[in-house]
């Protein structure tokens, strides 16, 4: 019913930027909160970003200030703006979003399939 696909990963090297973009299709009403979420190997996913449909966004500590999470409603989409990038930002970068899908249930959460970031000279 609904899908996010996530685009823009790839290699850059370290100091480096990337946009990440990913898309929510199907049948739904609307879409609350957004974010990224990333897995490294080895490692537990962790939050990178989210935002609301409305007000603040959050970052984990490790990209305040390099990364930049934004939204358009109208197009379903979050982004992630990458800046000075690290080595060890490498991961599998995952879009996140609680979707209603109407209005008589509650939201679901939903995953994107993935986008690998390499960070690396």
């Amino acid at each position: 019913q609904v899908q996010l696909v996530e685009s823009g990963g790839g290699l850059v090297q370290p100091g480096g930027s990337l946009r990440l973009s990913c898309v929510a299709s199907g049948s739904f009403v609307s879409i609350n909160a957004m974010g990224w979420y990333r897995q490294a190997p080895g490692k537990q996913r962790e939050l990178v970003a989210t935002i609301p449909r409305g007000g603040s966004t959050n970052y984990a500590d490790s990209v305040k200030g390099r990364f930049t999470i934004s939204r358009d409603n109208a197009k379903n989409t979050v982004y992630l703006q990458m800046s000075s990038l690290k080595p060890e930002d490498t991961a599998v970068y995952y879009c996140n979003a609680d979707i209603r899908l109407n209005y008589f249930t509650p939201t679901i959460n939903s995953w994107g399939q993935g986008t690998q970031v390499t960070v690396s000279s």
